[in-house]
Parts: C-alpha cells; structure tokens; sequence
C-alpha cells in the first residue's frame, strides 16, 4: 500500500501551532486519499531556556520581547485569537502564560507510545490557549493527560524520571539538520517543508502533490 508521511514539528505553548494543526487537519478530511497519510508530530521548544514558572502572559511576553506596546501587543494577539476562531478555536491568551515546555514533550511522546497521542495533545493545546493552564507544572500535565485517557500516577513516574528526553532530543536535532527555526514546521514525503499556519487549500495541494510524485514513484 502507498503511504506519504508528513513529520509536523510544533510546541505546545504556540498558539500558531494549534491554529496549523487545525488547518492541517482540514485539509487531510478533504484529501481523497487520507487514510494513506501518516502523521508525525515532532517535538520543538521554542524557548529552550524559558523558565518553569511565570507571571507573564503572552501579550506581556510582546511588549517585553518585541518592544510593542501594550496596545499593539493586546491587538496582536486579537487577530490570532480572531484566525483561532476561523478554525473553531477558542483563544483566551491573556490568561496563557509562555513557560517552559520540555516536560510536557515528554508526556506527549509517553503518550504517543500508548497510542493516546492525539487526545492527549489536543487537551494540553486547548488548555494552554483556552484555560490559561501551566504546562509547565508536573502535576497539571498528569491531570490533563489524566482526563485524555493516560494513567495519571504513571504519568507522574516518567516525568520525575529523564523518560524520554532522548526523544524529544532526537527531534530537535531532526529539525535542526533539516534547517527549521520555528513552528509550525511541516515536512511532506521527506521532500517539501513548509512553515507557518498555512491556509487549508496550501496544506491541500501538497498533499496532492506529495501522493502524485509518490505514486507515479512507484509504478516505474
């Protein structure tokens, strides 16, 4: 059976992230050949050095980074809060505060391996941008992936262990030998990357195009 794969590097505090993997996702129900597609999610920090704890929010995160003012930092994170709803989302980010996100790639390949990925993923995403949640937090991550399904006190044991640092590691360096500095980054057949939260019909015509050149690969 043809198969393409498409590797996704995000973070779970980007809300950009989240708006591209609901774009992705759309695009992927239309693509008549869906159920061939395998999907990679790949981890990326994009604060490596961002701190466990917080009193900044993402509009104070701005104004401190970017030198934008407190209007231009509330009117920016308006439009991505306005592109999120497009997309059936739910933004509250000036509750959602930027910490680091290193634990919470570990619990997500955890949960990758006992095949609970996607609803654990999208319970941290949600809670991040919609409730102000702190992924940081050891005990906040085992509730979240409690209520996806996941064993909360197992959960707890490999966050207090180094469980699956190489992995997130391993993405890491995937993403730094393939040039990428920042998510969404989307990766389709091994061939053709593309970042940002692309429109649907952009996610479209590379899956188009990935399964064309795949095919036509395999009949020679």
């Amino acid at each position: 059976m043809t198969e393409i794969v498409v590797d996704i590097w995000s973070d779970l505090v980007c809300p950009w992230c989240y708006i591209g993997k609901r774009r992705f996702e759309a695009a992927l129900a239309g693509f008549e050949h869906r159920e061939a597609v395998r999907v990679r999610w790949r981890s990326y920090e994009l604060d490596p050095d961002g701190p466990r704890d917080s009193d900044l929010t993402i509009p104070q995160r701005m104004q401190q980074d970017l030198g934008l003012s407190p209007l231009q930092a509330a009117q920016g994170a308006d439009r991505v809060t306005s592109l999120a709803a497009e997309a059936g989302l739910t933004y509250r980010l000036a509750d959602a505060r930027p910490v680091n996100s290193f634990d919470a790639h570990r619990l997500m390949h955890f949960a990758a391996d006992r095949g609970l990925g996607e609803p654990v993923r999208e319970r941290l995403m949600r809670a991040y941008t919609a409730e102000g949640a702190h992924l940081a937090d050891r005990e906040t991550l085992a509730s979240l992936a409690a209520e996806a399904g996941l064993d909360p006190a197992a959960v707890r044991e490999v966050l207090e262990r180094e469980d699956y640092t190489d992995a997130v590691r391993s993405d890491e360096e995937r993403a730094r030998r393939l040039g990428i500095t920042g998510v969404p980054s989307f990766v389709f057949g091994r061939k053709y990357s593309v970042s940002g939260a692309q429109p649907v019909e952009a996610f479209a015509d590379l899956l188009r195009q990935t399964w064309h050149e795949t095919t036509t690969r395999s009949v020679r």
